[in-house]
């Protein structure tokens, strides 16, 4: 079964507004008619860009789990909180749903978005054929949940807020949160860069060689 793309029918479609251009000619130097913008029949460097910033993600990933996300200052004395003692804290006072829900946003979601987005760049390079609608799925899942990737940083800012108005502590963000924060933006910026269209490149070659061969 042959799957026709919008490449096969000469047809691109512009990444800014989403209109879809006819025959175009040259996608050097194209521009899309309603906004300008340029259009490419790809996004340029899509894996290496990619790669650069999971690579990144991956590095800061570190110090956001072990650096202090909090530095309290209070009569009692001075704790730092990482993202994981905060957890800890939650669990043991009985707070189950809060300390699921922080171990989730900020610890198991960064670290499936940077795996799940390593596998479809491993996959769409060495030009796989394996579960293409799954692995669609699975980009369209990253871009849904990534929207819910400061949820920790808001968070830590709202209880900074609350605290300092009301005079109970001095609370400050500690550098963690800068980690933290770095690795949801590259994660967020990976998944922008990483063209889903890659997945299905390989299975349209693939079918037009076998057209070929009968």
């Amino acid at each position: 079964m042959k799957y026709l793309t919008a490449k096969d029918a000469g047809l691109v479609a512009c990444t800014a507004c989403g209109r879809l251009s006819r025959h175009v000619s040259s996608l050097e130097t194209a521009r899309c008619p309603r906004c300008g913008a340029a259009l490419h029949q790809r996004k340029i460097d899509s894996l290496t860009r990619t790669w650069a910033l999971l690579i990144a993600a991956a590095i800061l990933y570190i110090p956001a789990n072990v650096l202090p996300m909090m530095q309290t200052r209070s009569l009692l004395g001075n704790s730092s909180d990482t993202i994981m003692s905060g957890v800890i804290y939650f669990w043991v006072s009985g707070e189950y749903d809060l300390a699921i829900v922080v171990f989730t946003a900020s610890i198991l979601v960064p670290m499936l978005k940077l795996i799940a987005l390593s596998l479809l760049c491993l996959t769409a390079q060495r030009g796989a054929r394996w579960n293409p609608h799954q692995r669609t799925k699975l980009y369209h899942m990253i871009e849904f949940i990534g929207r819910w990737s400061m949820l920790d940083v808001f968070v830590v800012a709202l209880m900074v807020a609350l605290v300092n108005i009301q005079s109970l502590a001095v609370i400050q963000a500690g550098p963690g949160i800068v980690a933290f924060g770095a690795v949801v933006v590259l994660t967020m910026l990976a998944s922008m860069q990483f063209d889903p269209r890659l997945i299905w490149d390989q299975i349209r070659d693939d079918d037009t060689e076998q057209d070929d061969h009968d």
